[in-house]
């Protein structure tokens, strides 16, 4: 059994330096990455990531586990209902699955941490 650790939404912007500006000055999120393409903001323990905006009605989250094998385990005997990335490693140092929410126009990446 796997524990989640965030959920966390994945919001395209058609400006992200006025959607960042809007999370830092108005909410008072902190930056724990702000690069080109690519934003992720928190306050307490709640994250935002700000991405260049898309085609209009997709959405995406982001859901931090602490046993991304543990939720493949779960899902790879389904595969068949639902589109997907296995689990992989990324260059900023996450083991993530992409799925495509069933009847949805969601991405959602499960990601742990790589120790």
């Amino acid at each position: 059994m796997y524990k989640a650790v965030h959920l966390s939404p994945m919001i395209p912007s058609f400006d992200m330096k006025e959607t960042v500006s809007f999370f830092l000055d108005l909410l008072e999120f902190n930056t724990l990455m702000n690069e080109k393409g690519y934003a992720i903001l928190h306050k307490d323990n709640l994250y935002v990531h700000i991405l260049p905006a898309g085609d209009i009605g997709e959405m995406e989250f982001y859901l931090e586990v602490d046993d991304v094998e543990s939720v493949w385990a779960r899902l790879k005997d389904k595969k068949d209902q639902f589109t997907y990335k296995e689990p992989f490693d990324r260059e900023y140092g996450m083991r993530e699955i992409h799925i495509i929410v069933p009847q949805t126009k969601t991405l959602l990446f499960i990601g742990q941490p790589i120790k």
